[in-house]
């Protein structure tokens, strides 16, 4: 089953072509990885994914049968919420615990009972090993510790799909390697298919998976 089916999209940004012609699908218990330098274009890419940017023509651009082309504003929510993302930058709440950070979002997407909140918190920090940690605020972890959280928080809906984008471009590389890790583990056990951007060629030979590239505003899968 695809989850994604991309067929000659078209991205602008500002007027501006980012990607031409783009042909893209993600699977049903897949982990792909999108390959490029900075500004090339990958984040773009993940974005038009979850409707975060537009995009500007396609034959086809069906996200969970979402149809991208057609989509109202009123479902971007729902889509929303079976995509989950993660960010280089972590975008915690500073301010708040690990606990509070989690049941934040659960709340904005409407989850109401108080016993199935702090049961799905539960259920996402076991999942990422950093049980124990709920009472922790950000700047009490290490960055490989807040990158987990971020892929706990991506979890929380149970998303079919996990969006990486650059989750290793702020760690050390061991750090880095155990959320790569930590990424296939998820895929594995069935959780949700992965697609991870990254210009990091040496987790890309750790940790094999099929390749998209981007060269000169195309997406190249590489064989």
């Amino acid at each position: 089953m695809n989850l994604i089916d991309y067929k000659e999209v078209n991205i602008n940004r500002k007027e501006l072509a980012v990607l031409k012609d783009v042909n893209f699908r993600l699977k049903e218990g897949e982990f792909v990885y999108l390959l490029g330098g900075v500004g090339s274009g990958k984040s773009s890419l993940l974005k038009t994914i979850y409707a975060e940017v537009g995009i500007e023509s396609a034959k086809e651009a069906i996200v969970l049968d979402y149809d991208l082309m057609r989509l109202r504003r009123r479902q971007v929510p729902y889509l929303r919420r079976k995509v989950g993302v993660v960010f280089q930058d972590f975008q915690l709440l500073t301010d708040r615990s690990v606990f509070e950070n989690l049941r934040f979002v659960l709340r904005a997407t409407g989850w109401k009972s108080r016993g199935e909140i702090e049961s799905r918190i539960n259920e996402v920090l076991k999942a990422v090993d950093m049980d124990g940690k709920e009472y922790k605020m950000p700047h009490e972890l290490s960055g490989g510790e807040q990158q987990r959280i971020v892929i706990a928080r991506a979890l929380l809906n149970k998303p079919s799909i996990i969006l990486a984008d650059e989750p290793t471009g702020n760690l050390d590389p061991d750090a880095g390697r155990q959320i790569v890790q930590l990424l296939n583990s998820i895929v594995e056990k069935g959780t949700a298919s992965v697609v991870m951007a990254t210009h990091n060629v040496g987790l890309v030979e750790e940790f094999p998976h099929p390749i998209y590239r981007i060269e000169n505003k195309q997406l190249v899968e590489v064989k």
